[in-house]
């Protein structure tokens, strides 16, 4: 199988095309750089030059595969529209990577009992309502196999060109920067979460299996954010002392994606990911924190 990825220099879409090389397809990756051309090569990736918003470069690559997994921008509709305009009527898979964030509310931190599975109906936030609508879009289109795949709080070694994911490292800086592990309010928000490395597999199964219209949630546990914080400063040799972040704060020092990133719930249940066969079964958040990639990148030298 020929299969066209974007991001594939990146944390999610590197791994992905690493699995489906493994497996023995051919994967062709978007390089918007020469640095990126070369990083792909070197792991028997087809380059294609452009950037995601390159329209007809995307369009003619589209057509000329049998399938497409976009992992390079969950709010980007353009390149959405370019993609299905490329597949149109083909009835070729196209698997948008989205998140599970498009759940969150403004929680401040605060806990929720609110659980989500893949038919559960809920109303997104207005900063997660283009990504919704995108998501429908996949789902919804005709003469092309949709599908859509919401990762949770991802967390591992990447297996592609990143090694590292981009949430944990955000927190690990802010400890570091004030000497104290934070978290957005009391830190009692739970969001789920999962490995890298079964991501990718929930990607491959549903390549091979899912039916079109087919949406997956990727989880495989939860945390709080205080326990993660908790987590980082065992690994950072602070101990388990954390410090509450008033909201005000958080988004000075994260940005505005601290109320749904850090300071929402995110609590979803892959029900439909395990119907189709997907078993996750790699170790834990806390684990990986304080004893795999993190603790080697970031802990204490």
């Amino acid at each position: 199988m020929k299969v066209f990825v974007t991001g594939a220099t990146g944390y999610i879409g590197g791994s992905v095309a690493t699995r489906l090389l493994e497996r023995g397809d051919q994967v062709i990756g978007l390089a918007r750089s020469d640095d990126a051309a070369a990083a792909l090569k070197k792991r028997g990736i087809e380059p294609l030059a452009g950037d995601i918003n390159a329209y007809t470069p995307i369009v003619e690559a589209a057509k000329r595969v049998d399938a497409v997994i976009n992992t390079a921008n969950a709010d980007n509709a353009f390149v959405v529209h370019a993609l299905l305009t490329g597949l149109r009527g083909s009835g070729k898979t196209l698997i948008q990577t989205s998140g599970s964030s498009v759940v969150g509310a403004y929680d401040n931190g605060e806990a929720s009992e609110a659980i989500f599975d893949e038919d559960t109906p809920f109303t997104p936030q207005p900063e997660k309502a283009m990504r919704v609508a995108i998501d429908e879009q996949v789902l919804d289109a005709e003469g092309v196999r949709g599908i859509v795949i919401r990762p949770t709080l991802i967390y591992g070694r990447g297996i592609g060109v990143s090694a590292t994911s981009i949430q944990l490292p955000k927190l690990i800086d802010v400890a570091k920067k004030h000497g104290v592990p934070r978290h957005v309010g009391p830190g009692l928000n739970l969001w789920s979460n999962v490995h890298i490395a079964d991501v990718a597999d929930l990607y491959l199964v549903a390549l091979d299996k899912a039916n079109a219209g087919s949406l997956f949630y990727a989880e495989n546990g939860e945390a709080s954010f205080k326990q993660v914080a908790q987590s980082i400063g065992r690994m950072l040799g602070m101990g388990d002392a954390t410090k509450d972040w008033p909201i005000g704060e958080a988004v000075d020092g994260l940005g505005p994606g601290a109320y749904l990133s850090f300071g929402s719930n995110s609590r979803v249940r892959g029900k439909r990911s395990r119907e189709l066969g997907w078993a996750p079964k790699m170790g834990t958040l806390f684990d990986e924190i304080e004893k795999g990639v993190y603790a080697e990148v970031y802990g204490k030298k």
